[in-house]
């Protein structure tokens, strides 16, 4: 059955090409197994709940007939304005218009989030583009360039809001312009796609613009709201769709709600976060978390962007996912929210996910893999301009969150991160284990190496203990916490770059010896893990050891080892001490990107300057086995893996060289 949809439409159709819908929504209420709902272009201000859900052999699916002309937005428009005096203007909405929440009267807030930061759920719009919240009507009178922006000038567009009686007024700066000759709009609706309930798996939304909600912030311990997603489900596909200016997340892959458990930290207060977390891991096993009826969704070729939470957030629901091919950019740009969940990709539990073929910039942080990293692929993906957008000194209450490309956190493996482009200032933060680096171009620093793994208490040791799992599947093999080390890095090219500005600290890092959750490290290469051991050197903890009865020792508890091999370093990116086979290249070396139009190009000379030689086809042979879960690296349907495609998808040959790509390249398009 297809069924059609056209805004233009006169109300009352039944769904046919001739007497079409005029709401998504209305054909979401009929759609079965099988049947296909086609959207013409056209602005669609609704929340669609599909009922009904499809099977893996016949899904429903959505489609835009014209691809991202069919716009499903959360927001309405807002007209009416009056002038205030000093450029301001004043107008007023009924609350009639919220269903369920006023997002103008409800808070971001969440477990993980700053409560320094104090927003609304809404905003409001101009032409597109969400302004500046401001605490008051005196701050839109005159109004003032936000420090932390990576957008100073449009930060000056500001707004505020007030209650009065049973009316939403808005005051609002738009820099000079009349709003009403403009597009300006305000946050009506918490969601654009997303069903109410849980269950309805195999779903497809193909070609739409997906705009403008009001989201909650989403953590791993409360239900995760986002402006689309499947809602505790299996097996949706989200594809070509343009994704924008959810308040918190854009793609929701993650968490149902658990009552009990939701934001029980912010709320109760008694039991730390983490342990809140693990209690929620367990629970959600017991009630039904399995690779048959939750995951295995597929996120691919969509451009998601400007939203102030995440591109995409997931937690428990986005194991045995594949997000592919996506644009994900500017992420956090307003920092108007700040806490432990902001990223491009901010995932837990990714089990056996895949990540690969993603260009992922201008973001707070790139990708952040949050426990249970176990089966996780990172493949072939751009990653560039994250964590550092200006060249201003941070405060020193801001100096330990600085972003990075890719934050591996607290997880036990096996975790895979190969052939990608890591050149943003900082690469990797990695305070985890059970994780191998293969085949990349790595022009940033390691930080939070053998760090970053406590809850934080002042006095008493506070170890965080996370699950490790069954491989390829949900259920729990144990827990453990992070020994560091249990970490593999074959075949990378490191190039020291020019240091950022924000990152010449090392006055200020003098003073921070005390900083847990991050080293602040500027240098790039492996000597943060100068000292851990070797597979050999490890082993010998535990020669002529007995069990009970032996002497006392720190054998279960001291680093496990690091491996090394095909490794090469320029313009003074260091090895690691020991590093037999490392190479480090006296020349310097070009390693340039540049932008036109949108698109980035980078430009080296570093396979000039590579020495010639040949590397092992790196394979699960050599990758071994992960410590904690015993898993080795390996695909997600258990069958061997081996690096022989490169970053452009190129077939390496019998002479394996170092770094993401198989042959030399001098000019890439990203």
């Amino acid at each position: 059955m297809k069924y059609f949809v056209d805004i233009n439409a006169a109300e009352g159709g039944d769904g046919s090409e001739k007497s079409p819908f005029r709401h998504i929504n209305d054909a979401a209420q009929l759609a079965r197994p099988g049947d296909e709902v086609l959207v013409c272009p056209g602005i669609y201000r609704e929340e669609v709940d599909p009922a009904f859900s499809g099977t893996e052999e016949a899904r429903i699916t959505y489609r835009s007939l014209e691809k991202n002309k069919a716009v499903i937005t959360g927001a309405e428009p807002l007209s009416g304005w009056a002038p205030i005096g000093g450029g301001a203007y004043s107008a007023r909405v009924p609350n009639s218009v919220f269903t369920g929440r006023n997002p103008y009267t409800t808070l971001v807030s969440g477990d993980w989030f700053n409560a320094g930061f104090i927003a609304h759920l809404g905003d409001v719009f101009l032409n597109g583009r969400s302004m500046y919240e401001v605490s008051d009507k005196g701050a839109v009178l005159s109004p003032k360039r936000s420090p932390a922006s990576w957008e100073p000038e449009f930060s000056e567009y500001v707004w505020c809001s007030e209650q009065e009686g049973d009316e939403t007024v808005f005051y609002a700066n738009f820099g000079g312009k009349d709003p009403n000759g403009e597009c300006v709009e305000f946050t009506a609706r918490k969601a654009c796609f997303y069903p109410s309930r849980e269950g309805v798996s195999y779903v497809t939304v193909s070609g739409f613009t997906i705009t403008k909600a009001a989201t909650q912030w989403a953590p791993p311990t409360a239900y995760q709201e986002g402006m689309i997603g499947p809602h505790w489900s299996k097996g949706w596909i989200i594809e070509d769709c343009e994704i924008s200016e959810s308040k918190c997340a854009g793609i929701s892959l993650g968490k149902y709600y658990q009552p009990e458990n939701d934001n029980k930290w912010l709320r109760e207060k008694l039991k730390d976060g983490t342990q809140t977390e693990r209690e929620v891991v367990c629970l959600a096993v017991r009630e039904g978390w399995t690779k048959e009826r939750v995951g295995s969704h597929v996120v691919r070729r969509c451009n998601i962007h400007d939203c102030g939470q995440a591109g995409i957030v997931g937690h428990l629901g986005c194991a045995f996912s594949l997000i592919e091919d996506n644009h994900i950019h500017h992420i956090n740009l307003k920092q108007n929210l700040a806490g432990a969940e902001i990223g491009g990709i901010k995932l837990h539990a990714a089990i056996d996910t895949v990540i690969r073929r993603n260009r992922i910039h201008h973001c707070t942080r790139g990708l952040w893999l949050d426990w249970q990293a176990q089966g996780t692929r990172v493949t072939q993906n751009a990653f560039h301009h994250n964590g550092l957008p200006k060249d201003e000194l941070i405060s020193m209450s801001t100096i330990g969150s600085i972003g990075e490309d890719i934050f591996i956190e607290v997880s036990h493996g096996p975790t895979l991160v190969d052939n990608n482009l890591l050149l943003s200032p900082r690469a990797l933060k990695l305070p985890t284990q059970g994780f191998a680096i293969a085949h990349n171009l790595i022009a940033g620093s390691l930080v939070c190496v053998g760090r970053g793994v406590t809850n934080g208490s002042a006095h008493i040791p506070s170890p965080r203990y996370t699950p490790y799992h069954v491989p390829h599947s949900t259920e729990i093999a144990g827990f453990m916490t992070i020994l560091h080390g249990d970490a593999r890095f074959y075949n990378n090219i490191f190039v020291q770059q020019p240091v950022h500005p924000l990152l010449k600290l090392t006055g200020i890092v003098g003073k921070l010896p005390q900083l847990e959750w991050d080293d602040l490290n500027i240098k790039c290469g492996l000597q943060p893990y100068n000292g851990y051991p070797t597979e050999e050197e490890y082993l010998k903890n535990f020669e002529g050891y007995c069990g009970m009865g032996a002497p006392a020792g720190d054998r279960y508890y001291s680093h496990l080892p690091v491996w090394t091999g095909g490794n090469v370093y320029f313009n003074g990116a260091s090895p690691r001490k020991g590093e037999a086979d490392a190479v480090c290249v006296r020349e310097k070396i070009e390693l340039r990107l540049t932008e036109k139009n949108g698109r980035w190009t980078l430009r080296t000379d570093i396979y000039k300057r590579l020495p010639k030689s040949s590397c092992a086809l790196i394979d699960s042979a050599i990758l071994g086995r992960a410590f904690e879960p015993e898993q080795r690296f390996e695909n997600p349907d258990g069958s061997p893996v081996a690096l022989d495609v490169d970053f452009l998808g190129s077939t390496r040959s019998r002479v394996v060289i170092t770094g993401p790509f198989a042959a030399p390249v001098e000019e890439i398009s990203l």
